[in-house]
């Protein structure tokens, strides 16, 4: 069974060959990461499955659904829900607010499970450890809290697969330590299906149960993390010859 499918995918700009014949599932609950050198065609794939790029060859198909004639906002609705790399959120707005606007115009009352939105909200900031924020303006946030709401933002969707974009990019040690810890306690404690991307090695060989390396827009392994680290593919792709 798979929540995610990728089948013969590929994205051309002009000239250029960004992904080549990309076949991938994910399975429902899964902790999948996500790596590759800089330009290896990650953000491209991860357009592609969210419908911020449509325009490509082959299939997305999400719990069994085609999703090549959606834009991004019916995906959303569908179940994917993407965090960015660089937060945007309305800084002239409070945290709760900034949770409230999605709610308000995605969620439908049988995705709340019996709670009123405000009450989802208040879920979502004590399950992002931003409660005590609910009340501050974004624009006084501090990095990891902003990285902490852009994950808050992507959640208030309740969606069945999440895609976490470099959401550790710039972090100390121990913020890298603490996303890690809230991105296992949601998965553990909702089964949603995360995909994360990230260019920090340790954050991703621990959080995930399965990596998949891409380079050059194809897929050069796709196994457990120790096997990953050890293939000298990957090795190859990040160091060189």
């Amino acid at each position: 069974m798979t929540v995610l499918e990728v089948n013969n995918l590929t994205k051309n700009f002009g000239g250029f060959t960004a992904l080549s014949d990309i076949n991938l599932e994910v399975k429902p609950g899964e902790r999948l990461g996500l790596i590759g050198p800089n330009g290896s065609g990650k953000t491209t794939l991860i357009n592609c499955v969210s419908g911020t790029i449509r325009d490509y060859e082959g299939e997305v198909v999400f719990n069994g659904e085609n999703l090549n004639n959606l834009v991004a906002h019916k995906r959303a609705r569908r179940g994917i829900s993407r965090s960015f790399q660089i937060p945007k959120p309305f800084s002239s707005m409070t945290v709760k607010q900034n949770l409230l606007i999605p709610l308000e115009y995605a969620v439908t009352a049988d995705q709340l499970d019996g709670l009123t939105i405000e009450e989802h909200a208040d879920k979502i900031m004590e399950d992002l450890e931003l409660k005590d924020k609910s009340d501050d303006l974004t624009g006084g946030l501090t990095q990891i809290e902003m990285r902490k709401l852009e994950l808050a933002r992507a959640m208030a969707l309740k969606p069945q697969l999440l895609i976490s974009d470099e959401a550790m990019a710039g972090l100390s040690s121990s913020e890298v330590d603490d996303i890690l810890k809230i991105l296992i306690a949601l998965n553990e404690a909702t089964k949603i299906t995360i995909v994360m991307i990230e260019h920090i090695m340790r954050a991703v060989m621990s959080f995930s149960e399965r990596v998949v390396c891409l380079d050059a827009g194809k897929v050069i392994a796709n196994s457990s993390p120790d096997d990953v680290i050890k293939n000298p593919a990957v090795e190859k792709a990040y160091l060189g010859e």
